[in-house]
């Protein structure tokens, strides 16, 4: 059966239908919204997830075009096909700009959309400016106007961190948008999409009947490919991949799952595959990092020096209340909702007594990317020779070899130039999580809790556990006494895996660097 072309970087859905491009079937959904109560709605889901898509989609559908959509779900549910002015903004454009290039920005877009309806207006501001277009459509055509808002926070994500900035960004945005609550009657349907909820901007303090479906399980699969999709739509693409890679379907089933799956948007939630990642993985045949390569998580990085957020507190699971998942970008207490936002962690499980959720990262891609992208903080000039010592070392755990992935993590150590910040414990034992949480293939946890206590670090592999104690200025043999004094190995006594104790001692005033080690097998 000869494939349909993977519609990568194409974000039209008239295009991809026209060419003949693999689609996975979200029409559904879209009838389901705009045939629901409300006529104000907002989705946030993480970049590169299918939001800009998704509004391509409902600007060929409420512009009437059936043809586009035969063979689709919404071709049995759809009766009356109406057709309904569009005004379509994409935000994505306004990115890294400051507030005359943003008005300048708005301007074109509004001056794009003025210009297709034939609307003339000599106001200069951007919400008069809208105001006056929704009102001129409305009475031109004599039918509601529907409102779709792509990005609606792409000008104000990279200036998060930046207090002063933010706020003029923010305000000015907050205008633009403002008009969309008076023009009420003259709208059939407004759509907006993005990553993070800035509250102060009127779409969410004063557009109050907006609904937010986020969360909600009925369009839990809304962006995104699910396990269902994967094995059904593209099952002939998972063969074809098995076949390239020399292994079988369930292997590929299960890299796949491995690498791209884990997200999940609400609870209960089908399993989310990050689709980006899944038609760049079938379309070169390779199993790769593609979300992380398409765009660094700068803004990210910011706000976790603003909260003082160390990777080991990503790493871990995490708790969280409903409202975390709603708070705030710019009043957040936390790094939590901005994280989970954007793609980084996601639900993992849900505790129905206490009304908590569990967070975790979604995947390897987002583990090793994630990490990648932090260990130049820790190494600065040094982080290109240390991803070459962290595969090499991967290779040794792999053969076993424990002692000979240490000795090269401490000849590796001995060439990294420090500074006076990195004399403290906390540093060497954020940079060897990092370190560690890169090995490839493997299971990373810090602090893991045992009924003795909390091992530093847990690293299971295919066929072993490595029970890890640190001891900083101190001997490995102090080290391996604790291990053993606290019996940490018992937790993991019906693992059926070869567990090893391995005690490491530490030199922070000095040397710093590993001064020896014990394993015990």
């Amino acid at each position: 059966m000869t494939r349909k072309l993977y519609p990568i970087g194409i974000q039209t859905f008239s295009e991809i239908r026209t060419n003949d491009n693999l689609y996975i079937d979200k029409t559904a959904y879209i009838y389901r919204m705009a045939n629901s109560d409300g006529k104000y709605f907002f989705l946030s889901r993480p970049r590169r997830f299918g939001k800009s898509l998704l509004v391509s989609t409902l600007l060929s559908y409420f512009g009437g075009r059936k043809e586009l959509f035969k063979g689709l779900a919404i071709d049995n549910l759809e009766n009356e096909w109406a057709e309904y002015p569009v005004l379509h903004f994409d935000l994505s454009g306004g990115k890294h700009q400051e507030e005359d290039q943003l008005n300048r920005y708005l301007d074109f877009i509004l001056k794009d959309n003025e210009r297709r309806f034939g609307v003339e207006c000599d106001a200069v501001d951007a919400n008069v400016r809208l105001a006056n277009l929704i009102a001129s459509v409305y009475k031109k055509t004599g039918k509601q106007v529907v409102v779709l808002i792509d990005e609606y926070d792409a000008p104000l994500l990279d200036v998060v961190h930046q207090d002063e900035r933010l706020e003029s960004l923010r305000h000015l945005m907050r205008n633009f948008y403002s008009p969309l609550k008076q023009c009420e009657p003259m709208l059939r349907f407004v759509f907006l999409t993005g990553i993070t909820k800035f509250s102060q901007l009127s779409i969410f303090s004063e557009l109050n009947n907006i609904t937010n479906i986020s969360m909600d399980e009925a369009y839990a699969g809304i962006c995104g490919i699910t396990k269902e999709e994967l094995l059904t739509q593209m099952s002939d693409d998972i063969d074809r991949l098995a076949e390239k890679l020399s292994i079988t379907r369930e292997v590929a089933i299960q890299q796949l799952k491995d690498n791209y799956d884990g997200y999940h948007f609400t609870y209960p939630s089908p399993d989310i595959f990050n689709p980006y990642s899944l038609l760049n993985c079938f379309s070169k045949e390779k199993i790769g990092a593609y979300w992380f390569g398409s765009g660094t998580p700068t803004f990210l990085i910011e706000m976790m020096r603003k909260f003082g957020t160390t990777p080991m507190d990503i790493g871990e699971s995490e708790m969280a209340d409903v409202s975390d998942f709603d708070a705030p970008t710019e009043t957040m207490e936390s790094i939590v909702p901005l994280l989970y936002q954007s793609g980084y962690v996601t639900i993992k499980d849900y505790d129905e007594d206490t009304n908590l959720y569990e967070l975790g990262i979604p995947n390897k891609e987002i583990r090793i990317g994630l990490f990648k992208s932090l260990l130049p903080n820790y190494l600065t000039r040094s982080s290109q020779r240390g991803k070459v010592a962290i595969a090499q070392m991967s290779v040794l755990i792999k053969n076993g070899d424990i002692d000979g992935a240490l000795e090269l993590f401490r000849t590796f150590l001995a060439t990294v130039p420090y500074c006076e910040n990195t004399k403290y414990e906390g540093y060497f034992q954020q940079l060897m999580y990092v370190v560690f949480a890169l090995l490839t293939d493997y299971r990373i946890l810090v602090e893991q809790r045992t009924s003795k206590g909390r091992t530093d670090i847990t690293l299971e592999t295919q066929d072993s556990i490595y029970i890890m104690e640190l001891k900083f200025d101190n001997t490995a043999d102090e080290a391996l006494a604790q291990i053993n004094a606290n019996h940490y190995a018992d937790a993991f006594a019906m693992s059926n895996k070869k567990t090893i104790k391995v005690g490491i001692g530490f030199d922070v005033k000095d040397e710093r660097n590993i001064t020896d080690w014990k394993v015990e097998r």
